[in-house]
């Protein structure tokens, strides 16, 4: 990237999330704590995961890159976020802005599209458990988190590459608390139309492509649930899809109100408050839902626990 040959600025500013020191000490105490949690709740699924042969099943290698994703995440947006909190100063060169960028968009496309597949698996599971094994085979399900991270990383590129050629000439000011595509969008001072459109199709295209797929298999699932006779039946289909569902309905939900809109729609204060939830908050729930909802993962946190212990483990 020649900084110079799009933008007199050396660095740019981020407001933050608010001016009194009252408050930001406050908010920096909160997202510390989250911060933890995530980062050792997302840790502990990837150990548990590992460590438990049981759960070495398409569903959990597909949630243990999901915890992986939520790690590098949220390593993007809150170390800066908790600093800007503590410090009068919150500069960002121009460099670091955009790296901070390309990575949040790489990490939240592939998290969208892991969402998706964890949503065929899911169907795949519940509509046809004869050939479960056989269709989610490892080679299969390593080529679908390829997949994922493959179509991240060209949707990332492509859209650094185009807010690269914005000039931000007028005020190095950027009115959110990390570097977001929409706020620099705000700040440029040339023509943003051909970028906006690039980014609302790229976009788009991948939320409209996941949502298909998780509408579809869902669909599917609730009908084959419907089908089943027994209360207990059904209540145990639904019990290993009603994390995911949650989950899709919590990431997607903030992510479709933040970007699928015209820059003139951008709102400072509902904008952020939503930013704050996807990258902050989410990350730190996706373990706690995942887990706390799921028997089998709290079944290998006992055997693990007994086994450390000596004593005979939970089959």
């Amino acid at each position: 990237m020649d900084r110079r040959n799009n933008t007199n600025l050396s660095d740019f500013v981020l407001t933050g999330l608010t001016d009194s020191q009252e408050l930001q000490l406050v908010l920096f105490t909160l997202f510390l704590l989250v911060y933890l949690i995530s980062i050792l709740g997302n840790a502990g699924m990837i150990l548990i995961i590992h460590l438990d042969i049981q759960l070495h099943t398409p569903m959990y290698f597909f949630l243990s890159n999901l915890s992986l994703l939520d790690i590098s995440y949220t390593n993007v947006i809150t170390p800066k976020t908790l600093e800007n909190l503590l410090i009068s100063s919150k500069s960002i060169s121009y460099m670091s802005c955009f790296t901070q960028m390309y990575f949040f968009v790489l990490l939240g496309v592939t998290e969208c599209l892991l969402l998706s597949t964890m949503a065929y698996d899911r169907y795949v599971a519940i509509c046809n458990p004869l050939y479960y094994p056989v269709v989610m085979s490892k080679r299969l399900c390593c080529c679908l988190v390829f997949g994922s991270y493959l179509i991240g990383l060209m949707n990332s590129t492509i859209n650094v590459l185009f807010m690269n050629r914005l000039h931000f000439c007028d005020s190095n000011v950027i009115h959110h608390f990390f570097c977001d595509t929409s706020p620099l969008l705000a700040l440029s001072c040339t023509d943003t139309h051909g970028t906006e459109l690039m980014i609302f199709i790229l976009v788009g295209s991948i939320l409209m492509v996941s949502l298909i797929t998780i509408s579809v298999s869902y669909l599917s699932i609730l009908s084959t649930i419907l089908k089943i006779a027994s209360t207990s039946g059904k209540q145990k289909a639904f019990s290993t899809c009603a994390s995911h569902l949650l989950g899709v309905i919590i990431f997607y939900g903030s992510v479709i109100f933040t970007y699928l809109k015209p820059r003139k729609s951008y709102s400072l204060g509902k904008d952020q408050v939503a930013s704050v939830f996807y990258t902050i908050v989410i990350p730190m729930l996706n373990p706690l839902i995942y887990s706390l909802r799921n028997k089998e993962v709290k079944n290998a946190v006992l055997r693990a626990m007994q086994k450390r212990r000596g004593t005979r483990p939970l089959k």
